[in-house]
């Protein structure tokens, strides 16, 4: 439980620093919008590990003598990715409203980790998807909704930590899951 509460603090980071910029960018941004961004990437944070969990399983039974590698692998390149935009500071695309389609974008884009974390928790034999995936939605739609509401005063160098240590605590879980199949290390 512990392990799937950090994976979720770890994938809504990219809905937590979307949000905080979008707090900032946005006139007029309230609790109404705060909501908005928070179901929307709530909801897609839900289902990317539903749909990675189910495509992991068509093919579990292929490459389990090495899920623990391509488990390692995925997060370390996902954590990894996070740790880079972090340092390089990636510049934010200028928001000025909240429409269906701009937030469809932004929820996709920061859930498109979470389907490879689904893929990843197909390989582990005893996870129960819809609970994990039900705490990695709400964990987002909460962090997205503080987020957007704490945009003005927070600032983009928050963002840029809130990324790193997303990306360390991915690559972190990635070689906790590497070392327990290799030495049995817990």
């Amino acid at each position: 439980m512990i392990q799937t509460f950090l994976i979720a603090l770890s994938l809504a980071m990219d809905a937590f620093a979307v949000s905080v910029s979008t707090g900032i960018a946005v006139p007029g941004f309230g609790p109404r919008q705060a909501a908005r961004i928070g179901a929307w990437c709530g909801a897609f944070q839900f289902a990317m590990p539903l749909i990675g969990w189910f495509l992991g399983s068509s093919v579990r039974s292929y490459i389990q003598a090495v899920d623990h590698w391509i488990a390692f692998g995925l997060l370390a390149l996902i954590g990894g990715n996070m740790i880079l935009e972090a340092v390089r500071g990636g510049e934010e695309e200028a928001l000025t409203e909240l429409s269906v389609k701009r937030l469809f974008f932004l929820a996709l884009a920061t859930s498109i980790d979470a389907l490879a974390v689904g893929v990843t928790l197909a390989f582990e034999t005893n996870v129960n998807i819809l609970l994990s995936a039900t705490i990695i939605g709400l964990v987002a739609f909460v962090l997205a909704m503080v987020g957007g509401l704490l945009g003005r005063r927070l600032g983009e160098l928050f963002q840029r930590r809130a990324t790193l240590l997303g990306g360390l605590v991915l690559v972190g879980i990635g070689l906790k899951i590497l070392l327990e199949h290799l030495g049995g290390v817990a």
